[in-house]
């Protein structure tokens, strides 16, 4: 069974997920912790329980869910996972960075591996399913176990809210017909944890989510 850990980072309050089960082998997905106060709250979790991160995931490559990938690689030698669209479309850290009005460090780490819809992703005794998403960016991924019952949305779809489509490859039309055909089709029960706020379920979007 896998178990969730979310964590809240940086100034944009984006949620970071440690997925791990009784292996002790974890996934670590959206890393976005900036500071050496948030690098130790993420990495203490991570040593008291033992875990041993395998994969570091991105659901997509939005500075706020990127911003401590570079802290994960110095760390556990990890390198970063996303679909190939987001390479090829969305700006590089250091580009956003400044186009948000923040200061670039240039601490980044480039994605070279790609994750493609229908590949599982396996872990300990886990699996995840990879699904296509796209709308908030070009290449949104989401990560589903069908095992567990919940999902992780990234910026899909939130409680009550979807993502916005106004930056770099965004488009409202196919963020609705993601998440209606990839994330609503899913059992009523499913747990939706997005990449801010609340976590959520599948029928509590369908029933109340005004977007929808």
């Amino acid at each position: 069974m896998i178990k969730i850990k979310c964590f809240e980072f940086n100034l944009f309050a984006e949620n970071t997920y440690v997925l791990y089960d009784e292996t002790k082998e974890a996934v670590i997905i959206d890393c976005g912790c900036t500071s050496a106060g948030e690098e130790k709250v993420l990495s203490d979790f991570i040593a008291a329980h033992e875990l041993v991160p395998k994969l570091l995931l991105c659901t997509h490559l939005h500075l706020d869910h990127i911003l401590g990938n570079a802290f994960i690689h110095r760390t556990y030698g990890l390198s970063p996972k996303a679909h190939r669209l987001e390479v090829e479309q969305i700006p590089p850290l250091d580009i956003q960075m400044r186009q948000m009005g923040l200061h670039a460090s240039g601490n980044t780490v480039p994605v070279t591996d790609f994750l493609n819809e229908n590949e599982p992703i396996r872990f300990g005794h886990s699996e995840l399913a990879v699904l296509l998403v796209p709308g908030h960016s070009p290449g949104s991924l989401a990560f589903y176990s069908p095992a567990d019952g919940f999902i992780i949305s990234g910026d899909t779809l939130f409680a009550g809210s979807i993502g916005r489509t106004d930056l770099w490859g965004g488009s409202y039309s196919m963020l609705i017909s993601a998440i209606q055909d990839k994330i609503l089709s899913l059992p009523d029960e499913t747990l939706v944890c997005p990449g801010h706020g609340p976590s959520t379920t599948v029928i509590e979007e369908k029933l109340h989510n005004p977007f929808l």
